[in-house]
């Protein structure tokens, strides 16, 4: 029996419409195909552009529909000339984080061999790990709220139990399920500095607490500035790593930069019911109508959702077709043909979305 599925769909600011279009046109071309599942695609206002005419950058019934899908796509929010009236910029992604307390930032980071990576990879060795970053607290906690006087500023960082469990717990149940398909070692670690902060010592004993129940997985921690270093030093080494929302926010673009840059490097934002997939590249408005922003990303984040979508309803073929989306963009950018020109080729947007899609096809 064929399941329906709802998608909303933000299209987003400055490149976001170009990349979102030809990835929303991957999935239907996929949905169409299938016989066991169909994706509804829902359009809804949110953004930059959006407060900017109507002084709204989430609308509430935007955000109503969203609850009410089975999952969110999202594409690059925001525009450097368009800010909140205290200065900080329009972020309806960090909106829905916190309305529907999305915990877990995932952000898959993966360099098979033949793909392009500034590093110089050993033989026989590719990167393929997962940086979780918490999403609705830690430093980010107080944003819009901070203290400013003339003499000094303030922002509250906050870490609760309720919340780093649930986030451990997400955390060793991904690294036991990439352990059982072969893709990692089962292993663990939390990213922190409980050297300095007491309340990193907390978070570090939290997540101790949470490994006891999963013996078989290896647990252990780093220090954020060991870890930045190893990144570049022993990438392949990792597994699936664990920290609090700013060291993730930095990590994760330090992960893109393993990958070649943003332009292939997506993301999901992860609750108990619900999830937002979005690439983890900004709107480029310097860019937008040119027809050169690179859509592995987005194409990317949305063959983490089928994926999501997949395992949650334990629907066998929207998995498969999820993995084979992502196989299909690493396929593309190894063969080297059809690169955009942040990947140092003169393709345009169409061109790689095209070529992502002829490659599912053969």
């Amino acid at each position: 029996m064929t399941q329906t599925f709802r998608i909303a769909v933000f299209d987003g600011d400055g490149i976001g419409p170009e990349i979102m279009k030809p990835t929303v046109g991957i999935l239907q071309h996929l949905s169409a195909a299938s016989p066991d599942y169909n994706l509804l695609f829902e359009t809804l206002p949110a953004g930059a552009a959006h407060y900017a005419q109507t002084g709204e950058s989430l609308p509430a019934a935007s955000l109503e529909a969203a609850r009410a899908a089975d999952a969110i796509l999202l594409s690059a929010m925001g525009l450097p000339d368009v800010r909140y009236q205290d200065g900080t910029e329009i972020s309806p992604q960090i909106d829905l984080r916190k309305a529907f307390d999305l915990f877990a930032g995932v952000r898959p980071v993966r360099v098979m061999p033949g793909q392009h990576t500034p590093l110089k990879l050993p033989e026989g060795r590719e990167i393929d790990f997962v940086l979780i970053r918490e999403s609705t607290e830690g430093l980010f906690y107080s944003q819009g709220t901070g203290e400013v006087t003339e003499d000094d500023a303030r922002e509250t960082l906050r870490i609760t139990r309720a919340t780093s469990e649930k986030l451990f717990r997400f955390a060793f149940e991904l690294a036991q399920g990439r352990k059982t398909q072969g893709r990692g070692r089962g292993r663990v670690t939390c990213v922190d500095k409980a050297n300095v902060f007491r309340a990193f010592a907390f978070f570090r004993s939290i997540f101790d607490e949470q490994a006891k129940d999963f013996p078989e997985l290896i647990a252990d921690h780093a220090y954020v500035d060991a870890t930045a270093l190893w990144m570049v030093q022993k990438p392949w080494d990792f597994d699936v790593l664990v920290t609090e929302n700013m060291f993730g926010d930095i990590l994760s673009d330090l992960g893109a930069g393993l990958m070649g840059g943003l332009g292939m490097a997506p993301s999901a934002d992860i609750g108990l019911d619900h999830a937002v997939f979005q690439p983890c590249h900004g709107s480029a408005p310097d860019i937008a109508g040119q027809g050169k922003a690179n859509p592995m990303a987005m194409i990317l984040s949305a063959s983490m959702m089928l994926e999501w979508l997949g395992q949650r309803h334990n629907v066998a073929a929207l998995t498969r077709d999820g993995v084979r989306l992502r196989d299909a963009v690493e396929a593309v950018m190894r063969k080297g043909e059809i690169l955009t020109p942040d990947f140092g080729g003169a393709a345009s947007t169409a061109d790689a979305a095209d070529a992502v899609r002829a490659m599912l096809d053969t």
